[in-house]
């Protein structure tokens, strides 16, 4: 591949995600510009060959297609209306929202730039993935947005993502991604809960692993949960707290009628109260096994 195959891209946002996406760009040979408010998370991604920018308004400037990648809707509107990166945008620019904000999350962002840009194209394109994949480019994208930004994208879409799943009009990869986000939570807590559980009747976590291992109940991912709490490696691939706020989000478009949604946020609400939030989503495992000695 070459460079003047591919349109430039900004990636604004280099925390866990934004960082290995912006190093799939790279590998992919896309022409990069990186941007993050400390930017000492940049300095590998300048060694592969990205542009440091030293604003984001410079970084929008620099590319067609800019990507934010931050934590969430307050975030968002901040970069593209404070950072100066709407009115940096070049007519015809894609703006791509890849952050898990919610449905009025991105409702806001579409009101925002329908009012300041419309002569700017907007994607909600939130993915499914942690650490490992993003670095390795295969997350699954959930893309919405105009038809006619689709093959404008497509390469970009290709060194990030192993599967791009195009939902419709813009908001609705969001949706899609709450509905998933719904399903990883209760996996996720499928492990934390029978691990605890099996704790709590004397089992060790081998055992666990070796009963359910090539089940097929059981996912590949939640097999390397089993594997990494076997291990006590609780080190965040997927952070608690940000698991926590993504079961927020779709409990707020639920408007609260899903009740077993609400106490699984409840119990990782206390997880992350007593300090546990940096860690991996697994480590409910832990408060579990506290709550069930206290008893």
């Amino acid at each position: 591949m070459t460079h003047e195959k591919h349109e430039p891209v900004a990636v604004l946002g280099i925390g866990t995600m934004g960082h290995g996406m912006a190093a799939s760009a790279l590998r992919a040979r896309i022409p990069t510009t990186v941007w993050n408010r400390n930017q000492e998370a940049t300095r590998d991604l300048a060694k592969l060959g990205a542009e440091v920018a030293q604003t984001a308004a410079d970084a929008a400037r620099s590319a067609a297609i800019v990507i934010t990648m931050v934590t969430d809707a307050d975030a968002v509107i901040s970069i593209a209306r404070d950072e100066g990166v709407l009115a940096a945008l070049a007519p015809g620019a894609i703006l791509v929202q890849m952050s898990t904000i919610g449905v009025a999350g991105i409702e806001r962002v579409a009101a925002t730039v329908a009012a300041e840009r419309p002569d700017v194209i907007l994607l909600d394109a939130p993915v499914s993935g942690s650490k490992d994949p993003a670095e390795r480019g295969q997350l699954t994208i959930f893309a919405s947005g105009p038809d006619e930004a689709r093959p404008r994208v497509a390469p970009l879409f290709d060194a990030l993502g192993q599967r791009t799943i195009w939902a419709g009009n813009a908001g609705t990869g969001t949706r899609l991604k709450l509905v998933a986000n719904t399903w990883l939570a209760f996996a996720a807590e499928a492990v934390a809960a029978s691990v605890a559980l099996a704790h709590g009747l004397g089992l060790e976590t081998d055992t666990v692993v070796n009963a359910l291992e090539g089940n097929p109940l059981v996912s590949p991912w939640q097999e390397a949960k089993l594997h990494r709490i076997a291990m006590g490696d609780f080190s965040a691939q997927f952070a608690l707290s940000l698991a926590l706020k993504d079961v927020r989000l779709a409990q707020q478009a639920a408007h609260d009628r899903l009740g077993t949604l609400e106490r699984l946020a409840d119990e990782w609400q206390q997880a992350v109260d007593l300090g546990f939030g940096h860690q991996d989503v697994t480590v409910v495992t832990r408060t579990l096994e506290q709550e069930w000695g206290g008893r």
